[in-house]
């Protein structure tokens, strides 16, 4: 009886064991390219067609106060990924990178035996390259809009081990060309945002715009099918956000809501406790990574400044963080600002008042920019439409969410305002200061004139001094406010 007990306890160990590894939780982000919060249709949004990820959304858990840290591509991405804040990864301002010493969560998802696969837009550095074990980034195997190497690197994954997956497309950044999806959005039929142009060229513009999303959305419903048929959906946790807000004046490179905010959607049958639900919670991007390893059961490095809400899973109406955080750095043009929000307000401290605040190069070039320059021109802009021009622009601004959701009216200077807008600066500069932020005098130029068709400045190719740098931010793990 013996042997046989022991050959019993074997195989029942065995058993258990390749169970628990085959059980154990996978993981897919998917991350669009200039893509804000309130362009999805499970966000309100009736112009644009999104269908997998609203039905994501409606079995899943939508976050309604999701931020980034940065409101630019490489930033932004690096922050998430090293769960810390832009001054902290070293690599502040757009297509810089981190130092090779620093640890992203996919390397550590695959130290600890996930299969890790880079399919799309990569955009972060050689230490990221650590964190995976396939790395689909060339133009020609990702397809125009970076998604058509997501089912096939499902398809091709060992099959004994947990996945991560960061699936990262080139949807939708500018340029736009045609793709099978152009025309889903007749040009007619769409209504601007307020603070944009209802000209044609505007019209046109978001028309593109939105084609793009419609065609990120329909690759995700394609992976979600691979899933099913490998029997692989229930276990499988799914992420869809964005980087940053879209490429239009008033949007990309801005820290409030239209820059900042990110959609982000949940979706995991295992794991999420009640369907289409929505979390109210201030979320910040450096709170993901943390976050990933608690869910795949692995310690979080104390790199890690975000703190995980793996709980919203359970408990969506849970309070979560008190403060977000945020910053732009130079983004083709010269800039310093920060941020921080509460429930109930935000503020802002612009440290480059005399830089109009454009956008980015690719909108100042775009159609939707010049009719808001024709408008100008005629004296007919209204005054939210005005904001991308205003020099010189106010060093603080304060947002009261209860008033003015929308980061309409600033409220600094109104004299019932003085003691929130003192605390709340306090909290931006306490932040600041502990986790080694700064403002240089000697910050990178300008490399682009404001004007459209990229042309150089004297200044191009010239960095100057990146936020945190002198105070080795790098290597500062301090979490700041919570």
């Amino acid at each position: 009886m013996k042997p046989l007990f022991v050959l019993l306890s074997f195989y029942l160990f065995f058993f258990s064991t390749v169970h628990a590894q085959k059980e154990k939780l996978n993981i897919i982000v998917f991350i669009a390219d200039d893509v804000s919060w309130d362009d999805i249709g499970c966000y309100g949004n009736v112009q644009v067609k999104t269908p997998n990820i609203d039905q994501l959304a409606k079995d899943g858990l939508r976050f309604d106060n999701f931020y980034l840290t940065a409101s630019s591509c490489s930033p932004s991405r690096n922050s998430i990924i090293t769960g810390r804040y832009p001054h902290n990864t070293g690599a502040a301002e757009l297509h810089t990178t981190p130092p090779l010493d620093m640890l992203s969560f996919p390397e550590i998802l695959r130290n600890n035996n996930y299969y890790s696969v880079l399919a799309g837009k990569f955009h972060m550095g050689p230490y990221a390259r650590r964190g995976f074990d396939k790395i689909y980034e060339h133009h020609q195997e990702n397809g125009d809009g970076g998604e058509e190497s997501w089912v096939a690197s499902l398809k091709e994954r060992p099959k004994n081990s947990p996945f991560f997956m960061w699936f990262a497309s080139y949807d939708a950044h500018r340029d736009w060309g045609p793709n099978k999806f152009t025309g889903t959005h007749p040009p007619s039929e769409l209504e601007p945002p307020f603070y944009l142009s209802n000209g044609e060229g505007t019209k046109l513009d978001l028309a593109q715009y939105y084609d793009e999303i419609t065609r990120f959305d329909f690759y995700i419903g394609e992976v979600v099918q691979e899933l099913k048929a490998q029997k692989e959906l229930d276990n499988t946790l799914i992420i869809i956000m964005s980087d940053n807000g879209r490429p239009f004046p008033h949007s990309k490179t801005r820290v409030n809501d239209r820059g900042m905010k990110t959609p982000f959607v949940m979706h995991w049958p295992k794991g999420i406790k009640y369907k289409d639900t929505s979390s109210k919670g201030l979320i910040s991007a450096v709170d993901i990574a943390p976050t990933l390893l608690t869910l795949a059961g692995i310690d979080s490095p104390d790199q890690f400044q975000g703190h995980s809400f793996d709980t919203l899973l359970t408990e969506p109406d849970r309070p979560f963080r008190n403060y977000v955080f945020a910053e732009h750095n130079w983004h083709d043009y010269e800039a310093h600002e920060r941020m921080v929000r509460n429930k109930e307000y935000m503020y802002i401290l612009n440290s480059r008042p005399l830089q109009p605040q454009n956008g980015p190069a690719d909108a100042v070039g775009s159609a939707s920019f010049k009719e808001l320059e024709m408008l100008r021109d005629q004296g007919r802009l209204s005054p939210i439409q005005a904001d991308v021009f205003i020099v010189p622009r106010p060093h603080e601004e304060l947002y009261d969410y209860s008033r003015n959701p929308l980061q309409l009216l600033n409220v600094a200077s109104l004299p019932e305002y003085r003691e929130t807008l003192k605390s709340m600066g306090k909290v931006l500069r306490d932040w600041m200061m502990e986790t080694g932020d700064n403002i240089p005098e000697n910050l990178t130029k300008d490399w682009y004139l404001k004007e459209g068709g990229l042309i150089k400045t004297e200044f191009h190719n010239i960095r100057g001094e990146m936020p945190g740098q002198k105070l080795n931010a790098s290597k500062i793990n301090v979490k700041g406010a919570f």
